[in-house]
């Protein structure tokens, strides 16, 4: 059984921006705001904090900007994820570097990977870096979903300690589970 590393709260942050780009005041703001009121680590440039429509440029300096605000006193998840390859494993490089606690990757999206380049994908970037990996299922927005036996083959490699999962399909609408 691997460590517990990430518990608790994990809040993820918006990024504000105004029409001159990222609003850095606002944003230690949120940064405080979270830590005050208790949240256990921080997830930033993940798809709630716009990564998407973000150029790399202003995801590093999101990423560095929060880990310096934070100072420590929270873990700094970043969410590095992508479909290039190359890509993820540069700025998620640069994340460990810059202090970051953990990855949050997002399953490669609009490729439509197989299993098999899930397997591939995930491995070369935990291989990588040294830090925890988050990874992230959500095939409503990227066309593929990890399937049970793929995440039970990425959860063999160390590095990769959790997955946030976001898809729906194996609960009926008409069960009567609750998602927790």
């Amino acid at each position: 059984m691997k460590e517990v590393i990430f518990k608790g709260c994990g809040t993820a942050l918006v990024t504000p921006f105004t029409n001159e780009g990222i609003n850095f005041e606002e944003l230690r703001k949120l940064i405080e705001f979270q830590i005050l009121e208790g949240s256990d680590s921080l997830i930033i440039c993940g798809t709630t904090g716009e990564s998407s429509t973000m150029s790399l440029e202003e995801k590093k300096l999101v990423i560095e900007f929060s880990i310096k605000i934070a100072n420590k006193r929270i873990p700094i998840i970043a969410g590095t994820g992508g479909n290039n390859t190359k890509d993820v494993i540069s700025l998620s490089r640069f994340a460990e570097k810059a202090g970051a606690d953990g990855l949050l990757l997002v399953t490669p999206y609009y490729n439509k990977t197989t299993q098999k380049g899930l397997v591939v994908h995930y491995s070369k970037i935990a291989e990588s870096v040294n830090i925890p990996i988050i990874l992230y299922n959500v095939p409503s927005r990227t066309g593929v979903n990890i399937e049970p036996r793929t995440c039970l083959e990425l959860s063999k490699i160390p590095n990769i300690v959790a997955i946030k999962e976001a898809s729906r399909k194996h609960i009926s609408s008409s069960s009567n589970c609750k998602l927790m």
